[in-house]
């Protein structure tokens, strides 16, 4: 793949790069670590989906992570799934630290498959590992015609109301509906104010974080990214939940959803939960766990699909032709401003800072991907 052919313009310290080269690229990278080829490409397409939405948090920027991780036993590059449990609507899945992305989308299919049968479909998994952005999974669904929802603990990150220290992991909840509009509804987000993804891409750009919405051990505001991840180490910073610190703002409420998705995740599993997300030793080698819990409800069970498209979009338009207050610009609703993210980065590109141009240097040049004439 040449220069021309995969990158559009360049500023001092920003590339863009064609998504469909950087997408290859990660495929490639996956697959010189291991990853069977099929497998690879579920990932690289869950993370340019990222990138291409406009989530940078969680798309190139996760690659180094996941390549590390591999390089360092952490994850099984060859997934085995064990089917613990299996009932006409409902399954339980081991994921035996192989790629959470494959056991992810797996675990979505096979809850989709069960939805066109019975209604419902639902998949819990266990031992499984991060797997990208939350919201690919409900988008499957939703080509599918129904409703869907996935949800996955993680890292401790959230202290619990009046707590400084994390136990919680940001926990995202993510449900998505399809409309008559080009867009669907999709609510992606973490239970925190803020994710850890997101505190690496401020340590990327070198910007300082929002006032409240990270602390210290001794409950202090924190906005020094680079910081705050040290300090995350060593458990000694957090991540406030959605409402922010205390009862005042209901922070409760973010304390209170983020322990929903971990017995989601957890609880129904017989899986790993708070403190031990962390990571836990097996015959030597270190491990990062987490689970995930996956629904999908088909429509066509309840209503007509296109009956009930069509006042999800009348829900949706009402909702941003409301009264607007006459500082802000216009009033978008979930998914929206992503599905205007994927249109212009398709034409434009994925753009790449300094930090994540050092990051594919180094994979690149270990993995020999010598096709590859990034201008960088």
């Amino acid at each position: 793949m040449g220069i021309k052919e995969g990158i559009f313009k360049m500023s001092n310290e920003i590339v863009y790069i064609d998504a469909k080269t950087l997408q290859n690229f990660m495929k490639d990278v996956f697959i010189g670590l291991g990853v069977p080829e099929e497998d690879a490409n579920i990932i690289a397409d869950v993370l340019i989906t990222s990138d291409l939405r406009g989530i940078d948090s969680h798309g190139i920027q996760r690659c180094k992570m996941y390549y590390d991780r591999i390089r360092e036993g952490i994850y099984e590059v060859k997934t085995k799934i064990d089917i613990i449990k299996d009932g006409p609507t409902t399954a339980l899945w081991d994921g035996n630290c192989g790629m959470g992305h494959v056991i992810a989308y797996r675990a979505m299919n096979t809850a989709i498959d069960k939805a066109k049968k019975y209604g419902l479909g639902a998949v819990a998994v266990r031992n499984s590992t991060h797997f990208g952005i939350a919201g690919y999974y409900s988008l499957m669904a939703i080509r599918e015609g129904m409703i869907g929802l996935a949800v996955t603990n993680a890292r401790p990150s959230i202290p619990p109301t009046f707590g400084v220290e994390p136990m919680l992991g940001t926990n995202p909840i993510t449900i998505g509906a399809p409309t008559d509009e080009e867009f669907p509804f999709l609510l992606d987000c973490a239970t925190s104010i803020i994710q850890r993804g997101k505190v690496e891409l401020y340590n990327r750009i070198n910007k300082p974080l929002p006032e409240n919405t990270v602390i210290n051990d001794k409950g202090e505001v924190m906005t020094d990214a680079g910081k705050i991840l040290e300090e995350m180490l060593e458990r000694k910073a957090a991540l406030l939940p959605l409402g922010g610190r205390g009862e005042e703002t209901a922070g409760y409420k973010g304390y209170g959803y983020a322990t929903v998705v971990e017995l989601l995740s957890a609880a129904l599993q017989e899986g790993i939960y708070l403190r031990d997300t962390l990571g836990i030793v097996e015959s030597g080698q270190k491990r990062l766990k987490v689970g995930h819990f996956f629904l999908a409800i088909d429509i066509e069970s309840f209503i007509g699909i296109y009956s009930f498209k069509k006042t999800a979009g009348n829900i949706m338009r009402d909702l941003r032709n409301s009264k607007k207050d006459p500082r802000a610009e216009r009033i978008y609703t979930a998914g929206e401003k992503e599905y205007v993210a994927d249109n212009k980065r398709r034409k434009g590109g994925i753009p790449l800072n300094k930090s994540l141009q050092n990051d594919i240097k180094i994979m690149q040049k270990e993995l020999e991907l010598n096709k590859y004439n990034f201008p960088f």
